[in-house]
């Protein structure tokens, strides 16, 4: 017997076999069929869906939280982009491949 070879199911796939097996209306054996995916695998996406369910309806300001903002770096590179602008638009002037009427 050949094994198969690994698959990588995306995060939809995951969610629609989960959700399915979640309404109950086919047993883990068929639905392990219709989707050709272990039925051990279906009990692991239905318990990761309904571990993460919670966060679906958790405050926003949570997530907003989780990732500070340095807005010194933002700035500076903000700067450091504007200045290579201007310095790149005015090579292309010289070189005479931009007009100079922007």
């Amino acid at each position: 017997m050949t094994r198969r070879t690994r698959r990588n199911h995306t995060a939809a796939f995951k969610a629609k076999v989960a959700l399915a097996a979640v309404k109950g209306d086919k047993t883990l054996t068929e639905l392990a069929q219709q989707f050709d995916v272990h039925p051990n695998q279906i009990t692991q996406w239905k318990s990761q869906l309904l571990e993460g369910a919670a966060g679906v309806f958790g405050s926003g300001a949570s997530s907003a939280d989780a990732a500070p903002v340095d807005l010194k770096a933002l700035h500076a590179k903000i700067g450091e982009l504007a200045l290579e602008n201007d310095f790149l638009e005015g090579a292309l002037i010289k070189a005479g491949m931009l007009s100079a009427k922007r």
